[in-house]
């Protein structure tokens, strides 16, 4: 509760108690504050024992991005950031089992932060932030995350890389910091698309999928579309057009994305959009819930179950950590957070859907769930309290919010939402 910045500090404290904490931060965070260790390592040690993986672990985990704490410019350094993802992923890697993990770049993980600087440029502006991908990469490398053939590229390329699987899944990770708003580069040349050449590698390593017949999932940070307040709009209607129109749904299984700390989704469909319908509808990019309740949030992580064939996803099951509870928490040291199960997609939105059991969650079935919003407005409220992981303090969805909402989840790019969409509904913060 200090006058700037998320912890009080010599120079941001509550200047109505300058000398004493009003609002000591609990010991496994605050819905005013990032994760603290002791809640990661929380989720972490909840994950193999409540998705029954303690003797076999997952296959795989897709981490989207943002280790580093929300704190003001000044507060940041390169150090700081070197070291939390040392420390972080290694924690990955003993936690979650011998799987590897499929990461990205967050705009919070790199000094300043939401920075990234194009190629293009050429000289010393374009390499200030190589050190950061030749950590990052490092790190990956050491965990046995990136084969060698990943490994340069992923170096060279704002830590963007592919990895094919032995089951013919391939994984893309982009920087989707190339496309965030508030990346001041962005704004360099900005009439072109795709001057940090990102979505040109995309659009290669998918061509390579398709003539390979291999699947691919897609994973970046922020999010191309839902309201269309955080992506530029050139390089998401060049993502959506070339790279989700052109491959999907034969090369493209899924989408993955992070950022908004939210459980959200939206939905592509063929020729920009110009009709919406389940025949039109091509892809998905899924939101997952955060770790850090920041803001008003509680804590929250998923697990995909996923057809080993066609790399669909079957269900996605949630599980949520009760933020208001921590607390209590404080005067012992036995207990730690208690994460529950909260929801399955497919029984919270399939109810009235005629789908098969082993049909995959596609982009189909979630326009047909848009569908069923319209008729009936409170399967929006249900996605309007999973959105905030069941927080206390997550307002209703009423009004305006409704149309809203179910408009976000049609938009696959920051154009569209801005073209279609109410604004001013896209967050439960």
């Amino acid at each position: 509760n200090c006058t700037s910045g998320l912890c009080c500090r010599e120079n941001a404290y509550n200047s109505h108690s300058p000398q004493t904490p009003l609002f000591p931060a609990p010991r496994y965070g605050s819905f005013h504050c990032d994760a603290p260790y002791s809640l990661i390592t929380s989720v972490l040690e909840a994950i193999p024992a409540l998705t029954g993986t303690e003797s076999t672990g997952l296959d795989f985990t897709i981490f989207t991005g943002d280790m580093l704490a929300h704190d003001p410019d000044n507060q940041q350094s390169r150090a700081l950031n070197e070291y939390s993802e040392v420390v972080l992923y290694d924690l990955f890697k003993r936690m979650l089992g011998p799987g590897p993990t499929y990461a990205t770049l967050g705009n919070h993980d790199t000094c300043l932060p939401d920075q990234a600087s194009p190629l293009s440029l050429g000289g010393n502006l374009s390499q200030q932030f190589s050190w950061l991908y030749d950590h990052v990469t490092s790190l990956w490398e050491i965990e046995g995350w990136l084969p060698e053939a990943s490994v340069e590229f992923s170096r060279a390329h704002y830590a963007a890389y592919m990895v094919k699987r032995a089951d013919g899944l391939r994984a893309i990770s982009l920087d989707t910091n190339l496309w965030y708003r508030s990346n001041y580069f962005n704004y360099i040349n900005s009439s072109e698309p795709d001057v940090s050449g990102i979505l040109r590698f995309l659009t290669d390593e998918l061509q390579d999928a398709e003539d390979a017949g291999d699947r691919v999932w897609i994973i970046g940070h922020v999010v191309s579309g839902w309201d269309g307040t955080n992506s530029m709009p050139n390089p998401t209607d060049l993502f959506d057009i070339p790279s989700v129109d052109r491959f999907s749904p034969h090369v493209i299984a899924n989408i993955f994305w992070g950022h908004t700390h939210e459980d959200q989704l939206s939905i592509f469909y063929s020729n920009n959009c110009t009709n919406m319908s389940a025949e039109t509808a091509q892809a998905v990019s899924w939101m997952g819930p955060s770790v850090t309740p920041l803001t008003n949030l509680n804590s929250g992580f998923r697990v995909y179950e996923v057809d080993s064939a066609t790399f669909e996803v079957i269900d996605a099951y949630t599980w949520k950590s009760y933020v208001s509870d921590y607390p209590a928490l404080d005067s012992q040291t036995e207990f730690g957070p208690t994460f529950e199960f909260e929801y399955s997609t497919r029984e919270a939105y399939g109810g009235n859907i005629t789908w098969g059991a082993t049909d995959p969650l596609n982009a189909t079935w979630w326009h047909l769930v848009t569908e069923q919003m319209e008729a009936n407005p409170t399967l929006v409220e249900t996605f309007n309290s999973y959105q905030g992981k069941g927080s206390i303090l997550t307002a209703p969805c009423t009004g305006e919010c409704i149309p809203a909402r179910i408009c976000y989840m049609r938009s696959g790019s920051a154009s569209i939402a801005k073209q279609n969409c109410i604004s001013g509904y896209g967050s439960v913060q």
